[in-house]
């Protein structure tokens, strides 16, 4: 079975070095995707693709390239429900896992604040990121990874 390759929508991205250390650890392609140049450790198994043509160019960059099999490390749900049905498995930063059985949930979640929002509804910003999602992510990259290489169906979670 070939490798999966570990996408990172890149842009404020909290858990690049996190990501990076797992797929180290499994000897895994690490693609980073962002709409400007950052910082990456130079190593072989990493890649940077600066996208800079449009808004969602990431994201669309990112749907297209990621398959069945890989992993898409990202918080943005749209872009979380179009690499789900190409058979990709997909983490959030805080370590939420989105699945099929999840993924219309969290859109319909996603639209509801969209909508509070233009409305005037204060929603405040999203919950502070510490320790406790920064390992909880951890805990599920290293799950996905285990699953995507024994062959397991991409909405197990």
């Amino acid at each position: 079975m070939e490798k999966p390759v570990i996408y990172i929508d890149a842009d404020g991205s909290p858990v690049k070095a996190e990501a990076y250390r797992v797929a180290q650890r499994h000897g895994l392609k690490v693609v980073v995707v962002a709409n400007a140049w950052l910082a990456v450790p130079k190593e072989p198994w990493l890649e940077l693709v600066v996208v800079r043509d449009r808004l969602d160019a990431a994201d669309d960059w990112i749907a297209e390239h990621a398959g069945a099999g890989d992993v898409v490390v990202t918080g943005d749900i749209p872009l979380a429900s179009r690499c789900l049905k190409k058979g990709a498995r997909v983490v959030g930063p805080s370590g939420r896992v989105f699945t099929e059985a999840t993924i219309g949930e969290a859109l319909a979640g996603r639209e509801i604040q969209a909508h509070l929002r233009e409305t005037g509804v204060p929603t405040g910003g999203p919950a502070p990121f510490g320790k406790a999602e920064r390992s909880r992510f951890l805990q599920r990259l290293e799950e996905l990874v285990r699953a995507c290489r024994g062959g397991c169906p991409s909405d197990e979670g």
